[in-house]
């Protein structure tokens, strides 16, 4: 191809100029909440572990060493808190939707993977749950 043919070169759908980011996690997060569809879980509360992680955009300016200047895993894990305590949730499927939504509302946040893990539902199993992979946009 000659210089002039790259002229009449059209960029892919979809395509940009890549975005330096960086990745967030919060590990095994255990919060005692009231989750489940059925009556007894319904009356009771049970441990629940969450694993998050968040690819941010890095900031644009200098951090300056200062948390405002980042997207805030301690006002992600206070805001799950938060959100475990408020109501009960029948389905795991439902509080990985609400985790990502709490992730994804930073403007910095481009995707959120959330891994919900209930702890006590089957006796035989260490854990069952959901991971799910949410990008904002």
């Amino acid at each position: 191809m000659t210089t002039s043919d790259m002229t009449n070169v059209t960029p892919l759908p979809g395509a940009e100029e890549a975005v330096a980011t960086h990745l967030i996690f919060i590990t095994d997060l255990v919060i005692d909440m009231s989750i489940g569809v059925y009556d007894h879980e319904k009356t009771i509360t049970q441990p629940v572990r969450f694993n998050i992680e968040v690819t941010a955009r890095d900031n644009i300016g200098p951090l300056d060493d200062n948390y405002e200047n980042v997207l805030c895993y301690e006002a992600i894990a206070n805001a799950i808190k938060s959100l475990a305590i408020q109501e009960h949730i029948n389905l795991v499927e439902t509080l990985a939707e609400k985790v990502a939504d709490i992730c994804l509302k930073a403007d910095q946040a481009v995707q959120a993977i959330v891994k919900v893990e209930k702890l006590a539902a089957i006796k035989e199993a260490a854990s069952v749950g959901v991971q799910i992979t949410r990008t904002k946009g």
